[in-house]
């Protein structure tokens, strides 16, 4: 382990999907597809991130409003059983090589997750992700706190709850939009492309 060249940060704040653990929306789509004798593909064309997503994150409303919404946006009349086990078969596993970083940060840094999720879902992950999160101290969700990412706003109240200031705090996402939410509210965010890129700066030894 070797002097972070990224210094005076105390905490280090993860993005879950794309960073933590590999997301496959086209999972959920071939899954919604069988299930309803479509295309995939069809499905795939269909499917918005829309207003409905956006108040399923925020905890606005539940999985069966939002199921309701993809029956009418998907046109395909599944049940809310197999909306769910589409839903959720868009996690395949953790990301290679970030069990390692977090193990490398943890005595360093107290880390901690800030993810765009629905109920539904955290009910999926954290039992399955568990051993993985292991080290993280503190999850700020979006359908907890009300808000989402890139949400200049939601970073802030991310920042007070953890009791860092804004500067000296890393966050790391694999979206730019994210990226730039987080930069306006203060903190040094990255984009994430790889394990080896977090630790390079930070720093660590993997």
């Amino acid at each position: 382990m070797r002097n972070a060249p990224d210094s005076g940060i105390d905490a280090l704040l993860f993005d879950l999907g794309g960073v933590l653990i590999e997301i496959d929306f086209q999972r959920a789509f071939a899954a919604w597809g069988t299930a309803a004798g479509i295309p995939a593909q069809s499905i795939a064309g269909r499917f918005r991130i829309d207003e409905h997503y956006a108040a399923h994150e925020r905890g606005e409303i539940g999985a069966p409003e939002y199921f309701a919404s993809l029956r009418r946006s998907l046109g395909i009349g599944l049940s809310d059983e197999q909306f769910l086990a589409g839903w959720n078969a868009i996690f395949t596993g953790e990301i290679t090589g970030m069990r390692e970083l977090l193990a490398a940060a943890a005595p360093r840094h107290a880390l901690y997750l800030f993810s765009n999720t629905c109920e539904s879902h955290r009910a999926h992950w954290m039992p399955r992700f568990g051993d993985l999160l292991r080290p993280i101290s503190g999850r700020y969700l979006s359908c907890e706190i009300g808000m989402r990412k890139p949400q200049t706003e939601a970073f802030a109240l991310v920042a007070r709850r953890i009791g860092v200031a804004p500067e000296r705090i890393a966050f790391f996402d694999d979206l730019e939009d994210n990226v730039a939410g987080a930069r306006r509210a203060g903190l040094r965010a990255h984009r994430f492309h790889s394990p080896a890129g977090v630790a390079a700066t930070l720093g660590l030894s993997l």
